[in-house]
């Protein structure tokens, strides 16, 4: 499992992880960045004994991490300096650290590369299945973090707030964003991504909140598992429970279980009331 990532820039992430990339494996130098315009900018350099790798600028297609980048795989040499099976166009970089051996991988993000991360030593070493799977953990990790960081900015992109009041359809969008990132949550093993998951739902449920008509009422004080916060949360778009066990991952008896213990702990008699109530107490937006 990964290191947890950071909240922040775009360039802190990539920091993280080549940071947590060195940690991981046993190459002694690592370095990355992200596309910008069409081009990745190397901005995070760990371990190296120069200065050559500063201002590195990679194009895809070219060099080892430009082919790694098109072909949407790591790429690996043991021999940088001989190898024919990429283009040179980054020799005075790479070889002026001195590495022989470089690892690239690419970061992709619904079939699309965003970035790269080298792993790379100044022998010649024998990169294997077990050293590279870690390796490629970090890429995957950074990967879900920009994945879910899109996902964010597309729905709240389509959902602006007007006069701090949320209409009818920018609130159901708010809804819906919350239902697919306890989606996205249940298909990640990394916890660090899925705290970071968790983080941008209490964003979802304060801006409701922030949003919503003022009410006297009294709250009560509901503690719902994991589980059952999902399942409410697709029921609250109005799925049925075959249609929740199919998101989720779960059998459909699996689905009515957790809709009644969460129905219990509400006070609900139906799953409608137990929606308005868990949005009253602040555990659904």
């Amino acid at each position: 499992m990964s290191a947890p990532v950071p909240l922040g820039s775009e360039s802190e992430l990539v920091a993280q992880a080549v940071r947590e990339l060195a940690r991981r494996t046993r190459f002694p130098v690592a370095f990355g960045g992200l596309i910008e315009e069409g081009v990745v900018s190397v901005t995070s350099i760990v371990g190296a004994r120069t200065r050559s790798l500063d201002g590195l600028r990679v194009r895809p297609e070219r060099g080892l991490g430009g082919r790694a980048m098109m072909e949407l795989r790591p790429r690996m040499t043991s021999d940088y300096g001989s190898s024919q099976q990429i283009t040179h166009d980054y020799d005075v970089f790479v070889l002026g650290e001195g590495l022989r051996t470089l690892l690239a991988l690419p970061i992709v993000v619904h079939g699309r590369s965003r970035g790269v991360l080298y792993a790379g030593a100044w022998n010649e070493e024998q990169v294997g299945g077990i050293t590279t799977a870690p390796a490629m953990q970090v890429a995957q990790s950074v990967a879900d973090e920009l994945r879910i960081r899109d996902e964010v900015q597309r729905r709240l992109e389509a959902s602006p707030l007007a006069s701090d009041v949320v209409a009818p359809p920018q609130r159901e969008a708010l809804r819906e964003s919350f239902a697919e990132l306890r989606s996205i949550a249940a298909s990640v093993d990394d916890a660090a991504i899925r705290a970071r998951i968790a983080e941008v739902e209490r964003r979802l449920v304060a801006l409701a909140a922030d949003a919503a008509p003022a009410t006297t009422a009294p709250v009560p004080t509901v503690h719902l598992s994991p589980r059952e916060t999902d399942v409410l949360a697709c029921a609250a778009l109005g799925s049925t429970n075959a249609e929740i066990a199919a998101q989720l991952g779960l059998r459909e008896g699996t689905v009515k279980a957790y809709l009644g213990t969460a129905m219990s702990k509400l006070d609900a008699s139906t799953r409608h009331a137990a929606v308005t109530r868990a949005r009253r107490a602040g555990l659904l937006p």
